[in-house]
């Protein structure tokens, strides 16, 4: 029962490592406008999906309409979008400031899970909670300072991080309640689906048919290896371990992608960190295994 209980919290530190590369992995695909490659690498990630679709039953897709439209628009569209975006206006140097998102988004989660969801927090959960939020901050920010100069798209590149931690923040209570009803492989053909279908209107809305430029044989096989990578297949590992852990939980361990991405930053990209940075994930490490412990021992009361 207590490796039952570990599991889903651990396919979700698995999806959150393989989120931390894809800021490498779709690197070469920034020549192409942040939305494009939002449809392309859904489009690619539904096409995969569509076998999950024919044991989906309309009653059940009715069921969860609400909760699909809210996470296909903002985490699938606009959240994907704004940290696109967010990687476009620095330059794709991975700025501090980007990574402000896995920062924030807990504090959307965890609130829309209490009102939502009726999940009770405990006061020794908040206090990990706020250890893992604050070691979290110094692993990015060591001197403690955010720099919002004016100068380039440092403070644009901000209010991005921030539309995307609002919207997969708010969407990881919608999830939790999706999959209430379906199994995490409907759930995810449907999000992706539904994102591709909203981000094609919006693409043709706003850029005509220019916004179909249709990609060369290496970004066809760049967005192929996203979809089997850090899109849909991270997705489906996040999805599955969702439906067993509690929101205030997930959201926590999801702070490890930020945390790698820092590593893997100075590994591929030769961006050391400072001694206050590594001590600072220690103590991360630490934070998010005691909440994915109280987490789990603790009283939930879904409300779907």
């Amino acid at each position: 029962m207590k490796n039952k209980a570990l599991a889903g919290p651990l396919l979700i530190a698995v999806a959150a490592a393989l989120w931390a590369f894809d800021g490498i992995i779709r690197r070469s695909l920034f020549v192409l406008t942040p939305l494009t490659i939002v449809f392309y690498e859904h489009l690619v990630g539904a096409v995969f999906l569509m076998p999950f679709i024919v044991k989906l039953n309309w009653q059940s897709i009715k069921k969860v309409s609400g909760s699909l439209a809210f996470v296909s628009l903002f985490s699938g569209l606009l959240g994907t979008l704004w940290f696109t975006s967010a990687l476009l206006a620095v330059q794709f140097i991975p700025f501090s400031v980007v990574f402000l998102l896995q920062k924030l988004q807990p504090i959307f989660a965890i609130g829309s899970a209490r009102i939502m969801l009726g999940e009770e927090l405990s006061k020794k959960y908040l206090g990990w909670a706020v250890v893992a939020l604050i070691a979290a901050y110094f692993v990015t920010f060591p001197t403690g300072m955010v720099s919002l100069s004016l100068q380039g798209n440092n403070v644009i590149a901000a209010l991005y991080a921030l539309g995307a931690a609002f919207g997969w923040g708010v969407s990881t209570t919608f999830s939790k309640k999706m999959l209430k009803t379906l199994p995490s492989q409907q759930a995810t053909a449907l999000r992706f689906i539904t994102t591709t279908l909203l981000a094609l209107i919006v693409l043709l809305i706003t850029q005509g048919t220019a916004g179909l430029v249709v990609p060369t044989l290496s970004q066809w096989s760049r967005f192929i290896f996203i979809a089997l990578s850090t899109g849909m297949v991270a997705l489906m590992i996040y999805y599955k371990g969702l439906q067993t852990t509690s929101v205030k939980v997930s959201t926590i361990m999801e702070l490890l992608f930020p945390l790698l991405a820092v590593f893997i930053d100075a590994v591929v990209y030769k961006t050391f960190l400072v001694p206050t940075q590594y001590l600072a994930a220690v103590i991360l490490f630490y934070a998010v295994s005691r909440v994915a412990q109280l987490g789990q021992n603790g009283k939930q009361t879904l409300k779907v």
